[in-house]
């Protein structure tokens, strides 16, 4: 990681992570890697370390030449990685994410445009948040509720297109600007007297009373 940060240190929001905390089909991971390799994006790509045998079938495509091929604007990272760290850094202009809470709350609080690609529960509404009210993200045009599916759920020219516009298409500056003004509205909200700081502090005053009264 810190190889691709120091390469693009004077390219200011030209990185693009994509995070896949997801059981994707090689198919799909597939669909992925040629997207990203398509879009002439520069990225870092953290997958989802499965069971060793899942991993041999993954170097299988990852090997075909790929890694090659992205040498010096791509990394793949396989398991953990700092999701936070890496989104505040300030070569990062762009988050593709399946739009869970904490994601999502800390690509806002990053200031970081996102590409949404919900997966089941809850992540629509999140991604509906992000795409149409704050208007700071792309979505990939997932529709379907899927978990732990084998078939591709994303095609190739879909993933592409959304990444493009993302960083580089003719919204890309103003995502990028509402993303700003909404981490500092994030941050607002939590200083004293802010919205989130009022809300936790009438939280706890309502459970000391409620303590207090038994």
């Amino acid at each position: 990681m810190s190889e691709m940060v120091e390469l693009k240190k004077s390219q200011l929001g030209s990185l693009c992570m994509l995070w896949s905390f997801f059981n994707f089909s090689n198919s799909q991971l597939l669909e992925i890697a040629m997207a990203l390799e398509a879009s002439r994006q520069n990225f870092i790509w953290v997958v989802r370390k499965e069971e060793e045998k899942k991993n041999e079938e993954i170097e299988e495509w990852i090997l075909e030449g790929f890694i090659k091929r992205i040498e010096g604007r791509g990394l793949i990272i396989k398991g953990w990685a700092p999701q936070v760290l890496i989104l505040d850094h300030e070569a990062v202009g762009g988050f593709m994410t399946h739009c869970g809470w904490n994601s999502t709350l800390e690509g806002v609080s990053a200031g970081v445009p996102m590409v949404t690609w919900p997966l089941y529960a809850e992540k629509f509404d999140n991604e509906k948040l992000i795409t149409d009210v704050l208007k700071i993200g792309i979505g990939v045009g997932a529709q379907e509720w899927s978990r732990y599916e084998k078939k591709i759920l994303v095609r190739k020219e879909d993933i592409e297109k959304a990444v493009i516009q993302l960083m580089i298409g003719e919204e890309a500056e103003e995502i990028r600007n509402r993303a700003m003004a909404t981490k500092e509205m994030a941050r607002r909200a939590t200083e004293e007297g802010g919205s989130s700081y009022s809300g936790i502090k009438a939280l706890l005053e309502e459970l000391r009373a409620l303590k207090a009264s038994k």
